[in-house]
C-alpha cells in the first residue's frame, strides 16, 4: 500500500474514533513536521513549540477534512501557517529590537550536512520552503504547490531559483563542487 491510501486509511479511521489509527498517523508524520519546522526556523529551541502548535491544529481540525488522500499537503500547510505566524510575530520583534548578526560557520573543505543547512539558513523563506518541500520531505510538485497555495508553476520556478541561491551561496563559501 502507498503512503497516500495508508495515510488516507489512517485518517478516516482517526476520524471514526480510533485512537491507534490517530497514534500511528501521528508517529509517521511527527519528525516530518518537527524537522520541516526546524529548518524554517532555523532555530532548535522554538521548533518544539511550533511543530506542537501545528499538530494541536491539526488533531483540532483533522474531523473536518473532506479528502484524506491529501492529508500529507493538508499539514504540511498547518504546519506552514504555524511558522508563518511565528515569523510574522519574529520580524515585528525583530523591527522593535536591535538584531545581532549571525556569525558564519567555518567552511570545511568538504561539503557536508552542515554546510548545506547554513545554506538553506541564508535562503529566502519562500525558497528555502520550497526546497525543503520537494527534496527533503520527498513531496510531489503538485502537493507543494497546494502547501504552498500557489500553482505548480510557480514551484517550478522557486525550485529553480532555489537551486540557484543555493548554489551560488555554496560556492561563495569556498566548496567548488
Amino acid at each position: 500500500m502507498d503512503r497516500v491510501r495508508r495515510d488516507a486509511l489512517l485518517v478516516v479511521r482517526a476520524q471514526l474514533g480510533d485512537r491507534r489509527s490517530l497514534a500511528e498517523l501521528v508517529g509517521h508524520w511527527h519528525e516530518p513536521v518537527w524537522q520541516y519546522v526546524r529548518r524554517m526556523l532555523g532555530r532548535p529551541g522554538l521548533t518544539d513549540d511550533v511543530s506542537q502548535e501545528a499538530w494541536a491544529s491539526a488533531l483540532k481540525a483533522l474531523p473536518g477534512l473532506k479528502q484524506p488522500d491529501r492529508f500529507t499537503a493538508w499539514l504540511f500547510t498547518i504546519a506552514r501557517r504555524s511558522v508563518m505566524n511565528h515569523l510574522r510575530q519574529q520580524y515585528r520583534e525583530a523591527d522593535r529590537l536591535d538584531s545581532d548578526p549571525v556569525g558564519d560557520d567555518q567552511v570545511a573543505a568538504v561539503l557536508d550536512r552542515a554546510q548545506v543547512a547554513e545554506g538553506l539558513a541564508h535562503l529566502p523563506a519562500p525558497e528555502r520552503e520550497v526546497l525543503i518541500l520537494f527534496y527533503l520531505h520527498d513531496l510531489a510538485l503538485e502537493e507543494c504547490a497546494q502547501v504552498l497555495a500557489v500553482p505548480a508553476g510557480t514551484v517550478k520556478s522557486r525550485l529553480f531559483r532555489a537551486r540557484r541561491l543555493l548554489r551560488d551561496h555554496l560556492i561563495e563559501k569556498g566548496y567548488s563542487g
